[in-house]
């Protein structure tokens, strides 16, 4: 997936479509899209097949590698008019829980001192906005992205994925949905949490 430039000039004189980012925080493959036509999945990768992974780099080594994580999905991020951001899952297995908490708190930090606007979706609610049921697999995610949002390039990546479903609900908030979808999907909308936008008058 090749990604276009950070999304630095959003649309917030209403000029256009808003622009909004969908992200899915990982230390090894962040999703990270955009309304405005690209994906990207930004993760620590080995220097070499023998390294160990990020949580098991020295204390040191390690916060050094996932401040620069960070860094390289908040420059990526951009200055949308809203972020819709996958909240985290305390019951998910695997190791790392520590560290995955900490991504999705500094992430979660840039977002709010940017004043960028900030949705929350559950993986339950992420799941049924993309497929009108609270539970589905990682290649139905990706088989509906495909399907029903085509020009974004998530090259079968589920990250890439999960963040175009997140992007795509952002927007069908806003009301400029990028196409339309069932009400047994949109039903995820009314679930999520989503921000009191500068103007409301609700």
């Amino acid at each position: 997936m090749t990604m276009t430039a950070p999304d630095t000039a959003p649309n917030r004189s209403g000029l256009g479509p808003p622009v909004v980012i969908g992200l899915d925080t990982s230390l090894t493959g962040t999703g990270i899209a955009s309304s405005n036509g690209w994906c990207e999945v930004i993760g620590y990768k080995k220097a070499r097949t023998k390294d160990p992974g990020i949580t098991q780099l020295p204390h040191p080594e390690r916060l050094t590698a996932m401040r620069t994580l960070v860094k390289d999905i908040c420059n990526a991020i951009g200055n949308p008019d809203l972020a819709v951001i996958e909240l985290p899952a305390p019951s998910r297995s695997g190791g790392g829980a520590h560290e995955r908490g900490w991504l999705w708190w500094q992430i979660y930090n840039h977002l709010d001192y940017r004043e960028i606007p900030i949705g929350l979706m559950s993986v339950n609610h992420r799941m049924q906005y993309a497929t009108g049921k609270g539970q589905a697999t990682k290649n139905l995610i990706v088989d509906s992205v495909a399907r029903r949002f085509p020009d974004w390039p998530t090259a079968g990546d589920d990250n890439a994925a999960d963040a175009v479903i997140l992007m795509a609900a952002g927007r069908d908030w806003l009301g400029a949905p990028i196409t339309d979808m069932p009400k047994t999907h949109r039903a995820a909308l009314d679930k999520a949490t989503w921000p009191t936008l500068p103007g409301a008058t609700s």
